[in-house]
């Protein structure tokens, strides 16, 4: 009877461990999915490059030393290694919550010697004062997860888990799209540098025509002093630029796990006829399938709806099973003996009573946690979007603003041009060949500019995409 009583109690409480006070969990609902984007209209992308490793994106730019690069950022990057220890600290917390739901069992063993007081009122009297203890034990404990509680524990650790890969993902992204930005910055640079350097060439060829007309008496000294000061405004500006270079340079030496004081990266200027490579959006339905930063938030979110059962759990009663088993004697010739053992069996029960509204408080914090998940998954859902209109956005409009970019250089060179024939002749002052010259040199300047623009806004577009990552892709690993 006895044995038919336990059996069906541990069956009942089979049956309960299947509880949980959990809410059930829901992908919490995002702003309406577009049928498509703002922006799309009136830009025509490229066909899909399937032949490129869509995990290497930046090989759709086909430049050797950008691929080198990146694949020193993930190798030595920094904070790469930092968010992987933190994914190697979430797995371990992981498995931690996973060994409660095991039995637990230890071992002990003691010897000791110790004299008691004759005049303690516990005393017995006649008893020695003077006695060993020796002591050999083991101690079993499970708790029932009745109410879910570990369950839920474990559920909101593999969900806090899953969004620390989701941020590695998402900081690979990141610092690979800011090392090709910087990358295409200091190409931009390089070309800059070569004509802000021919346009000091020339600009000294001129100071010195100057000189030489004004010290024939063709000229006023006003020509002499314009094109003089139009010279040391060209060093300025190549001094200046210099100086960006050596700072964007240091950004990349650092994202690539480098001392800036010793890495080196030798010029050499992009050619304009580089053009940003045709990508293809995928469509808004996939976007959260391919944006690692929405996926974390959506761990996140997870992760506060199983503390809510875990709260929740508190409120009734918790169930363990203790025993405890081994020998104890006072002197070490029988102390293994049979006479010496001792066991102990038996179910345990704690019910809270009187908490002062601890137990409603935590409750109440878990579920503002989960809203506030809530609140960061949807607004990253929403700048995962406006990413994407503003990358569209700078594509269809630098593309424009290439070709008038293209078309001012040209009229400049003309103009440059017919304001030399008009100087060498006398019909016009030196100002107005300044004037020519400084404007060749800005809108060719203006056209490196643009390019490298382009370039990053097509980087920006890919990052907001999720990068090259494929939706059949698993994001999360099961373990």
């Amino acid at each position: 009877m006895k044995a038919a009583a336990i059996s069906a109690l541990l069956s009942a409480m089979a049956l309960l461990t299947a509880c949980s006070f959990a809410p059930p969990y829901h992908v919490p609902e995002s702003t309406p999915v577009p049928s498509q984007y703002q922006e799309m209209e009136g830009w025509q992308p490229a066909q899909p490059m399937d032949e490129v490793a869509r995990g290497d994106w930046w090989q759709l730019f086909t430049d050797p030393q950008l691929s080198e690069l990146e694949t020193k950022a993930a190798a030595a990057n920094q904070n790469l290694k930092a968010a992987y220890a933190r994914l190697q600290q979430a797995r371990a917390q992981t498995r931690i919550a996973r060994a409660d739901l095991l039995p637990t069992l230890t071992a002990s063993a003691m010897t000791e010697r110790s004299r008691t007081s004759p005049n303690s009122p516990r005393f017995p009297p006649g008893d020695e004062t003077t006695g060993n203890d020796f002591n050999l034990e083991g101690d079993f404990s499970y708790e029932f997860d009745l109410w879910g509680r570990v369950r839920n524990e474990v559920a909101s650790a593999k969900a806090s888990q899953q969004a620390s890969a989701a941020d590695l993902v998402s900081l690979k992204l990141s610092i690979a799209a800011e090392l090709a930005n910087d990358y295409f910055s200091l190409r931009s640079d390089d070309a800059q540098v070569l004509l802000v350097d021919q346009a000091v060439k020339d600009y000294q060829q001129s100071l010195q025509l100057t000189q030489n007309l004004y010290s024939a008496g063709a000229i006023a000294l006003g020509d002499v002093a314009q094109a003089q000061a139009q010279l040391e405004n060209a060093m300025t500006q190549a001094a200046d630029i210099r100086l960006q270079r050596e700072q964007v340079a240091h950004a990349i030496a650092v994202l690539v796990g480098e001392n800036p004081s010793s890495f080196q990266i030798a010029l050499s200027p992009l050619p304009l006829a580089v053009m940003p490579p045709g990508v293809a959006p995928d469509l808004p339905s996939t976007l959260l399938q391919r944006r690692p930063d929405v996926a974390e938030a959506e761990r996140r979110v997870a992760a506060a709806n199983a503390q809510i059962g875990v709260a929740r759990a508190a409120y009734f009663p918790q169930f363990t099973l203790d025993a405890s088993a081994g020998f104890n004697a006072t002197r070490a010739s029988n102390w293994l003996t049979a006479p010496s053992r001792f066991w102990s069996l038996g179910p345990q029960l704690a019910l809270p009573i009187l908490e002062g509204g601890r137990l409603a408080a935590q409750t109440a914090l878990a579920k503002a946690q989960y809203d506030e998940q809530v609140a960061d998954y949807r607004n990253t859902v929403l700048t995962a979007y406006q990413d994407v209109e503003d990358s569209l956005a700078a594509l269809r409009q630098l593309e424009q603003e290439a070709q008038t970019v293209a078309a001012a250089v040209t009229a400049a060179g003309v103009a440059l041009q017919q304001a030399q024939y008009r100087y060498s002749a006398g019909a016009v002052t030196y100002l107005e060949v300044s004037s020519a010259e400084t404007t060749a040199l800005q809108a060719q300047l203006s056209a490196a500019n643009i390019q490298t623009r382009r370039l990053n806004a097509s980087i920006t577009l890919i990052k907001a995409l999720g990068g090259g990552w494929q939706a059949s892709e698993p994001l999360f690993s099961k373990n």
